[in-house]
């Protein structure tokens, strides 16, 4: 495994301890941070493969960092969050962490979690590579995979992570509907078991960025009982 740089923001230094240990043994470069601005400024310097972070957290809380970090990296973000934070740990699902840890956790789920993510990076960017430029363009909507760019009537749409790949995955296979709980695995890596609302999220707001009109959409259908679609009836252009 090449070296990951991993950002760790966690206000417990017995948990920062824990963590620095075992990623140590993924041969990692690890920066830890224990207050959430002090976090956030050293993403913008460290430039990590992976964010570890706190959802309770001194001065900015996790929330707030991961929401500043989407609006301008895709870096996988594995949130750490208690039993109590059920609501923040889906607020910040949907706002873009890539997987979440309950704590108390064990450290060989912790160590699945994170070679889950560097798995997914690579074969992201190998998949990237072997699209060879495929750019797919519909009707007044064009999409690049290999530079994650996507065109509305010629101007770009700026779209989160999950966003992009929810987008991608339908528009491939224009017609076939994926079921709530398949788009869940699919984009989120694993089964997130009663997280389908979070799937709504997303395409809500995929919808409000690409859509002409929310009441009667041109390009991500709902399939009734099923889930969600990509329009067949949307010509796709050489």
């Amino acid at each position: 495994m090449n070296t990951k740089k991993v950002l760790i923001v966690e206000d417990d230094p017995e948990i920062v301890n824990l963590l620095k240990i075992h990623l140590s043994d993924l041969q990692c470069e690890i920066v830890a941070e224990m207050d959430g601005q002090k976090g956030l400024d050293r993403f913008s310097t460290f430039d990590p493969d992976l964010i570890i972070l706190d959802i309770t957290l001194p001065s900015m809380d996790g929330i707030e960092i991961c929401r500043r970090v989407r609006s301008t990296s895709n870096v996988p973000i594995i949130m750490l969050t208690a039993k109590s934070e059920e609501i923040d740990r889906v607020l910040g699902l949907e706002i873009g962490a890539d997987d979440y840890i309950t704590k108390p956790f064990s450290v060989r789920e912790f160590i699945a979690r994170v070679k889950a993510v560097f798995r997914r990076t690579k074969m992201d960017v190998e998949s990237a590579e072997s699209q060879n430029e495929v750019v797919l363009n519909f009707e007044n909507l064009s999409i690049d995979i290999e530079k994650r760019k996507v065109l509305l009537n010629g101007n770009k749409i700026e779209l989160s992570p999950k966003e992009f790949e929810l987008l991608t995955l339908m528009a491939s296979k224009p017609g076939r509907s994926y079921t709530r709980s398949e788009l869940l695995k699919l984009i989120w890596g694993y089964d997130f078991e009663g997280y389908e609302h979070t799937v709504n999220a997303h395409i809500n707001r995929l919808r409000a960025k690409i859509e002409p009109d929310m009441a009667s959409p041109t390009y991500i259908m709902t399939t009734w009982g099923i889930g969600y679609k990509f329009n067949e009836d949307v010509i796709l252009h050489a």
